[in-house]
């Protein structure tokens, strides 16, 4: 009797560190949306004039340290929001923002977001400080500093699984991060935003990180690149107008959660044929467009050729290849495709229209390479 009295206090107490860890990730979660909501609210009405919305975001007395043509000064977010007022309410006026980063403590939070405004070339990064008050996030303070633009405004968007393990199993996998760096590296060089979406939105898993590779260590430690892969947009948060290509990223999460994603799917076909947009992948992140069909109906590798991690190279012994839904070669051929790959560890790129396909982490950069080269061939 004593002994069942004893394992069930331990049981409680088990399960009491069970809930407020879960409660406590959960307010974290609640709180990083929160602010994120605030920082939106003022990304969105200075991007769209909305001088009204620019207010909500901060506190009365919170004050903007701004550097103007006449020297340093502060104004207030009613003197602020003044500049957007003569200007047509809802209309968007060229400035593009995205979130940086955001980090909470308690009841203080601090963020940091990107302006960018194409048309005048600049780029402006602004820095936040908020306060809890009265549960709603506030900007008590910001200012900015402005350079020269290195962006040219033009978006690409990678596509990432949300998928920790291999199928139902508990062998852990994750999105390459590799494949990740060398992509985002040379985008980013040539003056593209890059943007990540996953099925599920938020935090996705990593695999293949090699820091003693100068490269990978760099990203390692770039907070704002880290809290891009830690906020990843859900499917409904994409505007598919902001995107010229696309390119699904390898790893082995990448044959789970996002191939078959209807979502993810439409996203992609709206921005290829609707826009005239690039698809790309790179290893098994051409898993991803196995099951793209146009609006005809047709697959959209039928008659193409497609280069991606080919089926031999995988070891049908492990346990992990058991888990795959299916096989990357296989499923390409009998869709239409002509699939294509070299030895193994060589890069390897194939392209056949607006399709770029690369067949592995070596073939990265080629592949963003390629992407460039038509999106500059097509001015699109």
């Amino acid at each position: 009797m004593f002994a069942e009295k004893s394992n069930f206090k331990k049981m409680n107490k088990f399960l009491i560190i069970i809930f407020v860890f879960i409660s406590q990730n959960l307010l974290a979660q609640t709180n990083t949306e929160l602010v994120a909501k605030t920082i939106q609210d003022y990304i969105k009405g200075s991007s769209y004039n909305n001088a009204d919305l620019i207010v909500s975001a901060f506190t009365k007395d919170a004050t903007l340290f701004l550097s103007a043509a006449d020297g340093f000064k502060k104004y207030s977010p009613q003197e602020y929001a003044s500049w957007f007022e003569n200007k047509k309410e809802g209309e968007f006026n060229g400035r593009i923002g995205e979130i940086l980063s955001i980090e909470i403590e308690h009841d203080i939070a601090t963020a940091k977001a990107e302006i960018l405004i194409p048309a005048r070339n600049w780029r402006f990064v602004d820095l936040f400080l908020l306060k809890k008050v009265d549960d709603q996030w506030k900007i008590i303070s910001k200012t900015a500093t402005k350079t020269d633009i290195a962006e040219n405004g033009k978006k690409v968007l990678f596509i990432v699984s949300n998928a920790s393990f291999y199928g139902n199993t508990d062998l852990s996998t994750g999105n390459s991060f590799s494949e990740i760096v060398n992509a985002y590296d040379t985008f980013t060089k040539a003056g593209f935003n890059v943007d990540f979406v996953s099925p599920k939105g938020g935090a996705v898993p990593l695999a293949y990180i090699n820091t003693s590779a100068e490269l990978i260590k760099n990203y390692v430690y770039n907070s704002d690149f880290m809290y891009a892969l830690k906020q990843t947009k859900a499917p409904e948060e994409i505007n598919t107008q902001d995107y010229l290509a696309v390119q699904y990223i390898g790893g082995g999460a990448a044959m789970f959660q996002v191939p078959d994603n209807t979502a993810i799917q439409e996203i992609v076909m709206t921005i290829y044929e609707k826009q005239n947009g690039i698809i790309s992948s790179v290893c098994h992140g051409t898993a991803g467009i196995a099951h793209l069909k146009t609006s005809d109906g047709k697959y959209l590798v039928d008659g193409k050729r497609v280069c991606g991690y080919p089926d031999e190279y995988e070891n049908p012994t492990k346990s992990y290849f058991k888990t795959f839904p299916f096989l990357i070669t296989k499923t390409i051929e009998e869709r239409g495709g002509d699939f294509k790959y070299s030895a193994r560890g060589k890069a390897h790129v194939e392209v056949d229209g607006r399709l770029v396909t690369g067949q592995n982490y070596q073939s990265s950069k080629g592949v963003s390479e390629k992407v460039i080269e038509l999106i500059n061939q097509n001015s699109i």
